[in-house]
């Protein structure tokens, strides 16, 4: 039996963890955990950033100040999804009923199906590889053999930099506490994910309802009195609207935290651990530009699909057409002149183009580092 959705159950369950979907029975307590949690986990930062202001700690200081910045971003990204939630369940209801109205035609059934697969697999890809690299971002401390007795209770190593500001006496304890911060991790690196993930998917199912309104004007328009172009003008918007902000927080933090980075790998060389600091840095390095490059290639997709509907309403047979029919096709023509875009805060398009100045730009910034050490 065919799932009346594009968002799979890895999606789902990972939105309930995080009080992202609409009327989860524990929608209150999954935000209150996260909320605490990470205003905890920022609170220990900044505490750490406090007790270690100097130059002879700056790699442990800036590596301290790219987690706090990472947890922050991802505590504005959750913020805003719990303050849109009407939005976002308006969303889920439009795929739903773009699900239902294709049920009759195996075209349509196809295309969106094909987009399914395709969500499936981003879905895992993502949540697989910021497992993976958050795994090898904390394991060595997890293994690492640590002594209790020769340290204070503020200087022992942590998956994170931050002070705890609680008291470990035991061996014990201390395991336990890596243990759980390793967990949560993994978990809010899981937040990470889905959300670029999910705008992934909404972005796809756009482009699949794109296809199957191309595929209407090739058959001279024989459903468009349907208004599909206007629900996709409608979802392509809500999309925009859901994500704008998020892209803009997104790319402001992601720029400090590419510097950031950038200098710690510059800073590491010539240390006696040098391997397992660069390690660290190209791990979080890796997640940062991965997500940069999920929003571009959500909006150079987003673009690409547009200009097909032009070209698709310029190809018909305009001259076979009735004249309500004529008026619908006028209409998308006209739409099809400006482009479906997803924006940095309403400031720049983003698309590939964006991402290769983000990659010239870190790459440049990392030379002049390297010719001044």
């Amino acid at each position: 039996m065919m799932r009346k959705s594009t968002i799979n159950r890895v999606t789902k369950f990972a939105l309930i963890l995080f009080g992202i979907w609409p009327n989860a029975s524990c929608i209150m307590f999954c935000r209150i955990f996260w909320t605490v949690t990470i205003a905890m986990i920022l609170i220990c930062h900044y505490l750490y950033i406090v007790k270690n202001y100097s130059y002879d700690n700056i790699f442990n200081l800036l590596e301290s100040v790219s987690t706090f910045l990472g947890f922050l971003k991802l505590m504005f990204k959750f913020g805003l999804f719990w303050f849109n939630q009407r939005i976002f369940d308006k969303v889920l209801t439009m795929m739903a009923e773009d699900w239902n109205e294709c049920t009759n035609s195996d075209v349509e059934i196809h295309e969106i199906l094909n987009k399914e697969k395709i969500s499936n697999y981003i879905t895992n890809m993502i949540i697989t590889l910021h497992t993976v690299l958050v795994i090898f971002y904390g394991i060595s401390i997890i293994l690492d053999n640590v002594d209790i007795a020769n340290y204070t209770s503020y200087d022992l190593p942590h998956i994170y930099k931050a002070v705890m500001p609680f008291s470990i006496n035991t061996q014990g304890a201390y395991k336990v506490v890596l243990i759980l911060e390793w967990l949560h991790l993994i978990m809010t690196s899981w937040g990470m994910g889905i959300i670029n993930a999910l705008l992934l998917i909404l972005i796809l199912h756009v482009g699949g309802q794109i296809n199957i309104l191309c595929s209407w004007l090739a058959e001279l328009m024989s459903k468009a009195d349907t208004g599909k172009s206007v629900i996709i003008l409608m979802t392509e918007k809500i999309i925009r609207n859901l994500y704008t902000f998020i892209a803009f927080v997104q790319f402001t933090t992601n720029t400090m935290m590419i510097c950031l980075l950038g200098f710690l790998v510059v800073t590491a060389l010539g240390n006696p651990d040098a391997t397992e600091r660069i390690m660290k840095a190209i791990s979080y390095y890796c997640v940062t530009n991965i997500e940069a490059f999920v929003f571009c290639y959500a909006g150079e997709y987003l673009m690409n699909q547009s200009k097909a509907i032009g070209l698709a309403a310029y190809s018909t047979a305009w001259y076979e057409l009735e004249p309500k029919q004529s008026r619908i096709l006028l209409f998308i023509i006209l739409r099809a002149q400006k482009q479906l875009t997803l924006t940095v805060g309403n400031m720049t398009d983003l698309s590939l183009q964006c991402f290769a100045t983000i990659m010239n730009s870190a790459g440049s910034y990392l030379s002049v580092l390297l010719a001044m050490q």
